[in-house]
């Protein structure tokens, strides 16, 4: 009898012994009344008198919830669905401030979707995503704080319009990618004649400076040439001078000038009586000096 008595015991001591794991806690009531909040570790309840009520998980939970229906400022019904990250700040709470807390959340995300993009049109809704997240997370989070519960992001994960408004904003992508294709396409035929009509200018300005150049070398050359033409006749004339020629060697060096002048095809010469006369002398001079050398 002694025996039985200690085994029930030995049970009963058993059953009433709780091991709690990391990021978990359990809720006990005490003969239908809150009691305790075990956390992780070893802990002893009193079997059938003490009663786990919930056991609740610490961890950040995500949850997605299916595609809601609702309604733009501007009448456009579309399906959005949110996923949201929220952890258990408080088992008490939890297991005592709402009934289904899950099913609560999931019901004040949707109206709560449904109050925030009732205040944008379908342009903003699409383009304002951080916008729409950031005003969900704070309301959550305040409205669940009575139930335990921290909201740690909220996130909409798709926003699908009806197909007609798809539709009609593939053909407005279409129309402006091939907007901004055209304008690529004239702005680089712009560049490109800008860069021929440059090349052709520089060109022009380059054709230019060497014919400017090559008319400059010569004109150089031309007076080059002229200058030494004069210093040899002056040369010449000085050493005529230095010789002391008469005027009748400086009438013959005339002469042969006007001779050599014309030696040229189609060239006239009037020559002077006085040159007449000098060719005349220079006629006798030379029959002159003839005649002394016989």
């Amino acid at each position: 009898m002694i025996w039985i008595i200690l085994i029930v015991i030995l049970i009963i001591v058993i059953f009433g012994i709780k091991v709690i794991p990391q990021s978990r806690a359990k809720v006990v009531e005490r003969l239908g009344s809150y009691h305790a909040t075990l956390s992780t570790g070893l802990h002893y309840v009193i079997p059938f008198i003490d009663r786990v009520a919930s056991d609740v998980s610490l961890k950040e939970i995500v949850k997605d919830f299916a595609p809601q229906p609702v309604i733009t400022k501007d009448n456009v019904t579309m399906q959005i669905d949110t996923v949201v990250y929220f952890q258990i700040t408080d088992p008490k709470l939890y297991t005592y401030g709402v009934d289904n807390p899950l099913n609560a959340i999931e019901n004040l995300t949707a109206t709560t979707l449904r109050n925030i993009i009732g205040e944008l049109e379908l342009d903003q809704t699409l383009t304002s995503r951080d916008i729409i997240n950031s005003k969900m997370r704070s309301i959550l989070d305040e409205a669940t704080d009575a139930w335990g519960i921290k909201v740690n992001r909220v996130e909409v994960k798709n926003i699908l319009p009806p197909r007609d408004i798809q539709d009609a904003m593939e053909k407005q992508m279409r129309a402006e990618r091939e907007r901004r294709e055209k304008i690529l396409q004239a702005e680089g035929e712009k560049k490109a004649a800008v860069l021929i009509a440059e090349g052709e200018k520089e060109s022009t300005v380059l054709r230019a400076e060497a014919a400017k150049e090559a008319a400059i070398k010569k004109a150089e050359g031309e007076a080059e040439a002229i200058i030494k033409i004069k210093n040899a006749e002056a040369e010449g004339i000085r050493l005529l001078k230095d010789a002391k020629a008469d005027n009748t060697v400086l009438k013959l060096k005339s002469y042969d000038a006007m001779v050599k002048v014309a030696n040229g095809n189609s060239t006239k010469i009037i020559i002077p009586s006085q040159l007449q006369n000098l060719v005349t002398t220079g006629t006798v001079l030379s029959e002159t000096f003839k005649d002394s050398k016989k």
